[in-house]
């Protein structure tokens, strides 16, 4: 369902800070910080484990304690900056998906970073500077600091593609097709497709759009309606429906199940990953069989990408941490924030979730460290930004709605050209009133 009231709608809406200022020592003593943070769907006992015991080291620094919150779809993420912008209370800290920083910026409700901000959280030459591509609109005006990257690889399993006499994994959408069916049968399919997902399946769309040379939004119009769309989604859909190269019980599938099959040995590819699998398929019947690639980036119909097309690897994805201006603690908010992106805590973070430190000098100890890193590092030099508009969470939403429309066909094996079409030209039409509605 698109959310009706778009975020950037609501910018009048939002309160002024009245907490104090950023930096300098703090004392949370009788306070409480209140931080949102997405559910852990593949590592939920370690993520409970990792809130108490950051709470727990939270409380000795500052004496504050921390109350969690959580979302576990972008639909939550994007209700939740809603209703505290309209309220002006609601959490102090939020931890949001990339894609929802602009949405998040054009509220006018969090915090701007200025030299104080980012001095009290360590200075902005503490983290990689790839991972501040997607904080603000540009260097001078940013509101997320960079907490983790992911950037999307695919993993796929040697032994079986050695034994189907593939040397080296597809790098265009065409080309990965094929080694699919080649490597479909005896009960193991070629990939491992999320399609019941709450955040996946959009970034296909986007992904090969942008690698045709559709970035989506072109300034202050939506281009859903350019044929790139409609090959990117038939093609998407296809791998289920024509191609046959994905396990039919995929349509109700959120990602940890998709990977729960790779690391079974059950598909030959397994796509949309990140190195936040690496815990699972370390300890898995895959172990020492698996290996990671860079996600096709030539476009479906093509050998090559054209001229205008985008080597975009993957979405330029993590999370940013937000602090939100009407907070009465923002101090206490940064400390917090500075302790999140901390060497120490960084690396301990990935050491349990996988996920890659945006902290510089834990990013380059990790590299240095774990050379099988490197496709993952690779493709997060050649991820894009999705466009920097307060539209942009409607537009995800509007992509992600085609798929949820679709699942009547894609389980029955068949979703008609005309129905598809006329889906993609709904959420054409709720991009571009969300575009009107975002203010320059």
């Amino acid at each position: 369902m698109i959310v009706g009231i778009t975020a950037t709608a609501l910018a009048l809406a939002a309160c002024g800070g009245t907490g104090g200022e950023a930096g300098g020592p703090v004392d949370g003593e009788g306070k409480t910080l209140n931080v949102l943070m997405g559910v852990d769907n593949q590592y939920p006992e370690e993520r409970q484990q990792w809130q108490t015991d950051i709470a727990a080291k939270f409380k000795e620094q500052t004496g504050a304690d921390i109350e969690w919150e959580t979302y576990a779809s972008a639909n939550e993420e994007l209700t939740k900056i809603q209703t505290s912008v309209v309220s002006g209370q609601g959490p102090d800290v939020y931890s949001l998906g990339t894609t929802f920083t602009p949405t998040a910026y054009a509220t006018q409700a969090f915090v701007p970073l200025q030299e104080e901000e980012w001095a009290s959280v360590g200075g902005k030459d503490r983290f990689v500077p790839s991972s501040l591509g997607i904080s603000g609109p540009d260097d001078e005006n940013q509101v997320g600091i960079p907490f983790v990257s992911r950037p999307f690889v695919l993993a796929y399993n040697t032994e079986l593609l050695a034994a189907a006499g593939i040397e080296e994994p597809a790098t265009s959408w065409d080309e990965l097709r094929e080694q699919a069916k080649q490597l479909t049968g005896d009960g193991v399919y070629g990939l491992s497709v999320a399609y019941g997902d709450n955040y996946d399946p959009w970034k296909y769309v986007w992904g090969m759009s942008a690698q045709a040379g559709n970035p989506l939004v072109e300034e202050k119009t939506a281009t859903l309606d350019d044929p790139s769309v409609l090959e990117a989604y038939q093609t998407y859909f296809g791998w289920l429906t024509e191609d046959k190269v994905v396990d039919p019980a995929a349509v109700g599938w959120t990602n940890p199940q998709a990977l729960a099959e790779f690391a079974a040995g059950n598909s030959a590819y397994m796509l949309m990953t990140t190195s936040s699998s690496l815990p699972t398929l370390e300890d898995s019947a895959v172990a020492g069989k698996y290996e990671y690639a860079l996600m096709p980036t030539i476009p479906p119909g093509a050998t090559e990408r054209p001229a205008d097309g985008v080597e975009a690897a993957s979405i330029l994805s993590g999370d940013n941490l937000v602090v939100a201006d009407y907070s009465q603690q923002k101090p206490l908010a940064f400390e917090f924030v500075k302790l999140l992106t901390d060497k120490d805590t960084q690396i301990e973070y990935y050491e349990l979730f996988g996920q890659l430190p945006t902290n510089a000098e834990a990013s380059a100890e990790l590299e240095a460290k774990y050379p099988e890193l490197a496709p993952i590092l690779e493709s997060a030099s050649k991820s894009v930004g999705t466009p920097f508009t307060g539209a942009w969470s409607d537009i995800q939403l509007a992509l992600t709605n085609v798929v949820v429309q679709s699942v009547p066909g894609l389980s029955e094996g068949n979703v008609p050209k005309n129905e598809l079409e006329a889906r993609i030209q709904d959420a054409q039409n709720a991009a571009q009133e969300s575009l009107d509605r975002v203010k320059d």
